[in-house]
Order: C-alpha cells, then structure tokens, then sequence
C-alpha cells in the first residue's frame, strides 16, 4: 500500500521548509523529542533550557538542532533576545532605586498573621518596604488583635496597618476586625483560608486550590489532595519558590498590601 518506507529520511529535517526557530520564553510548553519529557520552559541560556513538568521535577536540555517538539511539530528553541533597556522593576512592579540604602525604620508598622504571610510580602515587596522603611511583623493569629493594637499604641504619625487572612462577612477575622476603631490602624485582608490560597494556582501548575473537608486541617488537605509527599514547611518552600513576581499573585492579596502601605506611609 505504500510505495517506501514511512520512516525512512530523517523526520528532524522535512523536506519542505525550515524548521522553524522559537525563542525559549518562561512557560513555553514543549517537549524534548528524544526522551518524550514534557515541560515548561522555567530557564534559558545560550547554551541549554530548563524545562518543569507538572510534578514539579526539572531536567535541563541542550539546545540543539530540532531537539525539541512544539504542539507536535519540531522546532529548535534558542535564546530569547534581551528586552529592551529600561527602568528596572521590583517584583511589585515598581521601579527600583538603584543602589538603596535602606532608611531608618519608621514608627509605622504593618503587622500580617503568620510567617508565611510575612515572607510572602517580603519576596515581593520588601523593595518597596525598605525604600519607604517600613517594618513587617508577624502575630501568629488575630485572636488578642484588639490587645497587640492597644499595645502598639497608634496616633498620629505611628501608624499601624493589619493583614488579615479570610476576612469575610460572618467570620471570625470579621467580628475580632470590627473591634478596631482607632482612625490610625487599617485593618483589611483577603478571602483566603490561608496566605498559600494567593498564589495563582497556575504558577504551580495545577489546576485549582483542592476543596478541603470541614474538621481537615487546611494545609494538610491541601497537600494530600495534590498528592505532595511532603511537610506542610517543605510545601511552603516550594510555593513561595514558584513566586517571583507580583503577577503571580492573586489580585485580592495585591491591593490590600498596596494599600497597606500607602496608609503606614501617608503623612508620617
């Protein structure tokens, strides 16, 4: 039925036409012909490409001839070209000050829940937060909220900002935030169980944050319904490797510590 073998030639050079050359951009899914791993582009330089499949496991590749496919055709990944020269930007987007000394501290704080959250602020804020000298505590829970504000002792020029995980209508976070009237703390937050929740599921490669039962300790779920073989600090890690910038994070996070920080800052 056929007039020759179908797999005789070599399927690396068709032909008719080039193969075609695709710049290795942060994402780019693509597969390495030879050994058939499949992954996303995570780094590049002139000479090989990262790629990250989705457990999380990453193996580097040459960048050779055709080495690799691109929605079932062969390409050859190469280099991308530098982006053109610019103000440089902090992970939150802002523009950095080069060669920053950072200010003294002042009396203004911002305080967030737990040592996650405080990381998490740090990776993509801390810039920001050392240019303008703001501190960033945290209080292992909001529990004796009103006690640690009335410690703190705002006024005019000492301000206090609060980042609060899940607070909803009707929630605990809710009713303990209401009990701060000072006009000089700001008390706000996001709608997440946990500080994990705002990183986009998509930086992870995974399709969505699991639902986790009722009486299941949140992280815990969470890492056995994605099938991570690990302690919940190990998966901490992991997540806030995965961060980078501030479009990794979910709108909801990324307003409230914006305007956390314009309130420590304002007028003092």
């Amino acid at each position: 039925m056929y007039e020759g073998d179908v797999l005789a030639g070599n399927w690396r050079r068709p032909g008719k036409g080039k193969i075609p050359k695709v710049p290795a951009e942060p994402d780019l899914v693509v597969e390495d012909a030879d050994s058939g791993f499949c992954g996303a582009v995570v780094a590049c330089d002139k000479e090989a490409v990262t790629l990250e499949d989705r457990f999380g496991r990453r193996r580097l590749f040459p960048l050779a001839p055709a080495a690799f496919l691109l929605e079932g055709k062969p390409v050859t990944l190469v280099r991308p070209s530098a982006a053109p020269a610019g103000p440089r930007r902090s992970a939150s987007g802002s523009i950095a000050v080069e060669g920053l000394r950072a200010r003294v501290a002042r009396e203004s704080r911002i305080y967030v829940e737990g040592v996650h959250d405080a990381a998490l602020v740090e990776k993509i804020w801390g810039h920001d937060l050392r240019v303008e000298g703001v501190v960033v505590e945290y209080l292992e829970g909001v529990d004796h909220l009103p006690a640690i504000v009335a410690e703190f002792g705002p006024e005019q020029g000492r301000r206090l900002g609060v980042l609060v995980d899940h607070l909803v209508p009707g929630s605990k976070e809710s009713r303990i935030a209401a009990e701060i009237t000072s006009p000089d703390v700001l008390v706000v937050g996001h709608p997440f169980i946990d500080i994990w929740q705002a990183v986009k599921p998509s930086v992870l490669r995974i399709p969505a944050w699991p639902a986790v039962p009722r009486g299941v300790p949140w992280k815990e779920g969470v890492i056995a319904a994605l099938g991570w073989r690990m302690e919940p600090a190990e998966a901490w890690r992991r997540i806030l490797g995965a961060v980078s910038t501030y479009t990794d994070l979910e709108p909801e996070l990324l307003g409230r510590v914006e305007e956390l920080i314009d309130f420590v800052t304002e007028a003092s």
